[in-house]
């Protein structure tokens, strides 16, 4: 069973400038994700997939390979994950390549750690799954939350049935971001790929940040900086 571990960063952010090399307690941020899924042992394979040749030696020298390019299709903004993934697997069958499992590491998930990657990679094998997804808990409830008019009035804004105490709502759950662990052939064959082969990898909120602006990186320095302290 050969096993790809893909990374993907391209340039242009518009959020945040360079996000996915900005310097993050002194390391770009892709760094992470490659030193993780290197220390977790789990890959034949670690790739960075971006459109940019900057991107592509500084993923090179922390231990990443890139034997190809994003083309300018799939490094638009209006590009999925997906048909980056997807052009990642045939540029490698191209290069006489073959994969079996694949996991996505958004760069953008600098605490997420090998151990993490392992335990996602072991609940694959133990249920027997096409899919194991990242998730954490959510910090509000879903129920206590609503749209807002332009008239700012709240009425309706909670159901009186979901006007319960804390303790008495279930626990929700949200996607991380953080790891997608997918069988190659379902997930080629399915684009929607959440049906009963499909699990939940429960990650702890400290290890779910997402970087999508300044404010997310300031959180995730000052985790970084707790966890070194550590």
């Amino acid at each position: 069973m050969k096993t790809i571990a893909i990374i993907p960063a391209r340039s242009g952010s518009k959020g945040l400038k360079d996000k996915n090399i900005k310097e993050l307690n002194g390391k770009p941020l892709l760094a992470y994700s490659i030193e993780a899924a290197i220390e977790s042992n789990c890959f034949d394979n670690i790739m960075v997939s971006t459109d940019s040749k900057e991107y592509a030696e500084i993923a090179k020298k922390h231990g990443a390979e890139v034997p190809f390019l994003r083309s300018e299709r799939t490094a638009s903004d209006v590009a999925s994950t997906r048909d980056c993934i997807i052009e990642v697997l045939q540029g490698y069958e191209k290069l006489g390549k073959h994969f079996d499992r694949l996991m996505i590491l958004q760069p953008t998930s600098p605490l997420r750690t090998a151990e993490n990657i392992v335990d996602a990679k072991q609940l694959f094998d133990l249920k027997g799954a096409k899919s194991v997804i990242g998730v954490c808990e959510m910090d509000h409830s879903p129920l206590w939350s609503n749209t807002i008019g332009k008239d700012l009035s709240l009425d309706g804004f909670i159901k009186s049935s979901d006007s319960l105490r804390r303790q008495d709502l279930s626990t929700f759950y949200r996607i991380n971001g953080a790891i997608y662990f997918h069988d190659v052939d379902h997930y080629l064959s399915n684009e929607d790929y959440f049906d009963n082969t499909c699990f939940a990898y429960i990650m702890k909120k400290q290890d779910s940040i997402d970087i999508d602006d300044e404010f997310d990186f300031v959180i995730a320095k000052v985790l970084l900086e707790m966890r070194g302290n550590k």
